[in-house]
């Protein structure tokens, strides 16, 4: 039958992303709801990767984790480091709601979107990823679902690793955890790096004829006290600097256009107090986070005309509560964020700030042992455009043992960006007071279940995305909608020593004015991991089809629509345990070297080779 508890003894603890934790059998996910409970009693289809499974996969980014799971779809200029997109169900990148400890990652650009792909894969102790809308819980920006990055690890263990690969890849990381009796501290750090490959091949100026390479630093901190059955608490901070090289695509008309190199600095601090007795459980949270991403001429250097420089500071505070009532619990709480966001060139500089607040209350209850009732509802309060409110209810009956339907309905919505609202005065970009949030209604229904060794589930969703932001001629305005359709197939089961996951997934987005389908998504998509033990040598495969998909070519006048083939992909990865604490693991990506594109005009790594190894203390 479906794994699952009863309301009252999983929420009898209740936690925030500070301290998300698995407990198998039953994993417990903090992202749904902002509170803790199994992963079977949350009626949106929820996957959480543990740092063992990336670990299996042998994944060098986050976008590579990301790739795997239902739902998603990616598009990317170029290889490691390189700008990218992450497409939720069909909706735009900047739908997604994406999450560092259950903090909102700001979004600097122009385009609205958390820069997701700059976030390195040495941080990622875990991730909880709920598909749909969820602004009802946490405000702007949640509308295609959430990807909560988590931090921290549970463990109390030290590890060393080191590896290298093809195109000049080498990565280095080390953690040390240690415990000093109720206070748990740790320390990470890592550098990562490759030569990389021409990321645009096509392009018609010499310069960028070299190899696009990235290098990454990052560096971790933690102290976790437990002051009391009752009370614990948490400081972190954390820091990163990329460097990544990129194309222009054609001789620049002046030094002003010529940038192809950029440095993103990014720096987070957060601290947070729990406390929780019987029925009642209470947290608060506070961050800081900066970030400064530099884009200049590799020919010119940094400080010379053509040097753009992005400084973002984003406050955060959060107040959660949960109380168990009945066969269930009711949470409430208040957030409030506030960005500055300040653009510059070596001529001027344009400065924006915003703040906003949000009241959330979501409740959870199972009635005639069979139904479990959801319902939440937030009000957010932009100083520029007012008040916004959202809402979302979902049902789930057991209508026979081991088989549940789901049905819910939600709406969302998306702030403008800073830029987009504020405008830039030394791109041209006229400031637009009346721009309002994008808004989102959105219906599924479910049926999940398991059939001897199959746990499965198959979904249907529609969205109806209005006001959608678009530029024209001299800003942003509010111009067009999208309806999005999906249909989503996901199992998974063992049979003897081998696992096997599986997705189906198929997706219609199309622009309501002109009926055409969106830019860069994949109407079709499967995805296969099989993975086993042999005499102790842990193996495992991935398949990946990503059906064809249109994007524009902008290199002819007037511009013109291009189709980007399908490809099929296959991943193979080992790893073998020399001792009880040495590990050596092996990986081939893109086994059989198929060239493929994700962004017209944009080439991807082909066959690569890796080879790492850590040490466990």
């Amino acid at each position: 039958m479906i794994k699952k508890l009863s309301l009252l003894s999983a929420l009898s603890v209740t936690a925030f992303s500070g301290w998300a934790q698995d407990s198998k059998p039953d994993t417990l996910v903090v992202t749904a709801n902002r509170f803790q409970q199994p992963v079977n009693t949350v009626l949106a289809p929820t996957d959480v990767v543990t740092r063992e499974q990336i670990d299996k996969w042998q994944s060098k980014t986050v976008l590579d984790v990301l790739r795997r799971l239902p739902g998603v779809d990616i598009s990317q200029s170029g290889g490691m480091g390189q700008q990218a997109s992450v497409y939720i169900r069909g909706t735009d990148a900047r739908h997604a709601l994406i999450l560092m400890d259950g903090v909102p990652v700001p979004r600097p650009n122009l385009s609205n979107e958390s820069n997701l792909y700059q976030i390195p894969a040495a941080l990622i102790q875990r991730i909880e990823y709920i598909r749909g809308p969820r602004s009802a819980v946490y405000g702007s920006g949640a509308i295609g679902g959430v990807i909560n990055i988590i931090t921290e690890s549970q463990e109390e263990t030290s590890q060393i690793e080191a590896g290298v690969g093809s195109k000049g890849y080498q990565e280095y990381a080390g953690t040390l955890r240690q415990r000093f009796g109720d206070t748990v501290a740790t320390a990470a750090g890592a550098y990562q790096t490759t030569k990389a490959f021409n990321v645009q091949p096509g392009s018609t100026w010499d310069h960028d004829g070299d190899r696009d390479g990235f290098r990454n630093k990052t560096f971790f901190g933690s102290l976790q006290h437990t002051f009391s059955d009752s009370v614990n608490g948490f400081f972190r901070g954390y820091g990163y600097a990329n460097n990544i090289d990129y194309d222009v695509g054609s001789p620049p008309f002046s030094p002003a256009y010529s940038a192809d190199e950029n440095q993103y600095y990014n720096q987070s601090w957060d601290t947070g107090l729990r406390y929780s007795a019987d029925s009642y459980s209470s947290q608060l949270i506070a961050s800081f986070q900066k970030l400064k991403s530099y884009n200049y001429s590799s020919l010119y250097g940094r400080y010379h005309d053509g040097t753009t420089l992005d400084r973002m500071e984003q406050r955060y505070i959060q107040w959660g509560n949960n109380l168990i009532v009945g066969h269930g619990s009711v949470s409430a709480g208040v957030d409030w964020k506030q960005e500055k966001l300040t653009a510059t060139t070596q001529a001027d500089a344009d400065s924006y700030k915003r703040d906003t607040t949000g009241l959330y209350l979501t409740g959870q209850q199972q009635v005639l042992d069979s139904v479990t009732l959801e319902a939440s509802g937030r009000e957010d309060h932009d100083e520029q455009f007012g008040w916004h409110g959202t809402w979302q209810t979902a049902a789930g009956w057991e209508f026979v043992e081991g088989y549940r339907a789901t049905l819910s309905y939600g709406t969302g919505f998306l702030a403008p960006g800073l830029t987009q609202q504020f405008g830039s005065p030394q791109y041209g970009i006229a400031s637009n007071p009346n721009l309002q949030p994008e808004e989102s209604r959105q219906w599924e229904a479910g049926i999940e279940g398991v059939t001897g060794p199959l746990d499965w589930r198959v979904s249907t969703w529609r969205y109806k995305i209005d006001n959608l932001i678009s530029y024209d001629n001299d800003g942003y305005y509010n111009v067009k909608s999208a309806t999005i359709k999906g249909l989503e197939w996901t199992g998974n089961m063992a049979t003897g020593p081998v696992n096997h996951q599986l997705t189906l997934q198929y997706i219609d987005p199309r622009d309501d004015e002109t009926d055409e389908r969106l830019l860069r998504r994949a109407r079709k998509q499967v995805k296969y991991d099989i993975s086993g033990d042999v005499a102790n040598l842990g193996w495992d495969v991935t398949y990946q089809y990503i059906g064809e998909r249109y994007d524009t070519n902008f290199n002819t006048f007037p511009s013109e629509k291009v189709k980007l083939g399908g490809i099929s992909l296959w991943d193979l990865a080992v790893s073998y345990p020399v001792t009880s604490a040495l590990t050596v693991r092996g990986k081939i990506a893109n086994l059989f070297d198929k060239e493929y594109e994700t962004v017209y005009g944009y080439a991807t790594a082909g066959r690569e080779y890796t080879l790492s190894g850590s040490y466990t203390f």
